[in-house]
């Protein structure tokens, strides 16, 4: 009998692999479920960027093998980009690398700097890919805490009486997905002192810097960073790009060699047309950010917002990003109880909080990737669900 390797043993299949499948047969017997549980924006990218794409995809010679280390205009656009909205200096020739997405950037990343065997420092609640990919590549997970108290920040008097030693890397996630935690300066100026002083990587996935968020920061804003820390950064949620892939990492020119020297290795580049339709992206207007990540998702916040009081859920106003994440009320034994509730009685699937870790158990998260008719439908099937 063939099995398949030891280390699918130690992962289960994605969450939301799994119960779209239940998503899709419920569609199929006509029960119209409304989606508020995924982070993809339904919303196009700017019109130049499509334009760009077409016009490349025209061009016979635009189909070949692209550059490894992506197109020099890539690469000037996105150092372009950092020194736009974050005054951030990059050298596009020597401290970015184009990603196909953060995930993929997540497994790279791994792969340059942690052996098996060797602890990587998860946050919980987390992404779910961190803990998974450190998983099948051999590493130890180290978990940390990130609690409401503390603002879903770090707790670093604690990671300080934690032992360190075999720590390589860390994957942090600000502004935080998925608790809406927005970054904070002295937060940034702490993982750099942290790193520093522990001789660890630390990994700042920073994809929702834009998403209702009028002051995006970087890690790489704090001096020095640069020298013991990498960002990723993705188009995916900023330019409503997440089919699209592309993504970057920047640091120092010599992590940037490591990695592509893993890269390399794994996959053969991205077509030339959405790397110069991603270029053409980068330079959208200030006015098109607003429109797209500020007015349109605070309009949908509002209803995800009345979602929350409906279900009886307390939340932080204070939130950025494309998810609403609030804390469940005392008269449900379990968060299921209430996502389980609302998916087979209203037909709305909302995420729980406990497949980000166990300080989401008693949380569920809310996207804001749908239509405002859709919201309000939404509410209206909670509403007689809950009036009962």
């Amino acid at each position: 009998m063939i099995q398949p390797a030891d280390r699918l043993s130690l992962v289960s299949e994605y969450y939301f692999s799994r119960k779209l499948k239940e998503v899709a047969q419920m569609n199929a017997e006509g029960k119209d479920i409304i989606s508020l549980a995924i982070g993809s924006p339904d919303m196009p990218p700017s019109e130049q960027t499509i334009e760009k794409l077409c016009e490349v995809a025209h061009d016979p010679s635009a189909h070949g093998y692209q550059p490894m280390q992506g197109t020099p205009e890539l690469r000037k656009a996105m150092a372009g980009f950092y020194k736009r909205w974050y005054d951030v200096d990059l050298d596009p020739v020597k401290e970015i690398l184009p990603l196909i997405g953060s995930k993929e950037g997540i497994l790279h990343v791994t792969l340059a700097f942690v052996n098996p065997g060797d602890e990587v420092l998860v946050p919980n609640p987390g992404y779910p890919t961190y803990t998974s990919l450190s998983k099948i590549l051999g590493a130890k997970i180290v978990n940390y805490n990130l609690r409401e108290e503390n603002g879903w920040q770090p707790d670093f008097d604690e990671l300080e009486r934690m032992d360190l030693s075999n720590v390589k890397l860390m994957w942090t996630n600000y502004p935080n997905m998925p608790t809406g935690a927005p970054a904070r300066m002295e937060t940034y100026e702490r993982l750099v002192q942290f790193a520093r002083e522990h001789q660890i990587v630390v990994v700042n996935d920073n994809p929702y810097s834009f998403i209702l968020n009028e002051h995006p920061l970087s890690l790489l804003q704090v001096p020095g960073a640069k020298d013991c820390c990498i960002e990723f950064n993705s188009m995916s949620k900023s330019h409503n790009m997440p089919g699209w892939r592309v993504g970057l990492c920047a640091t120092n020119a010599q992590f940037i060699q490591w990695i592509l020297k893993v890269q390399s290795n794994i996959e053969s580049g991205t077509f030339r047309g959405i790397q110069l339709a991603a270029a053409e992206a980068y330079r959208n207007s200030n006015e098109w950010h607003r429109e797209y990540n500020i007015e349109t998702y605070a309009r949908r916040r509002r209803y995800a917002e009345e979602i929350m009081e409906l279900l009886g859920c307390t939340y932080d106003p204070q939130q950025v990003g494309m998810f609403l994440w609030g804390r469940i009320p005392a008269i449900y034994n379990n968060v299921e109880e209430l996502t389980e509730r609302v998916l087979h009685e209203a037909r709305v699937f909302i995420t729980p909080g406990f497949i980000f870790g166990s300080n989401g158990e008693r949380y569920i998260r809310i996207s804001l990737c749908a239509k405002e008719e859709k919201f309000r439908e939404a509410l209206q099937r909670i509403q007689s669900v809950i009036s009962k």
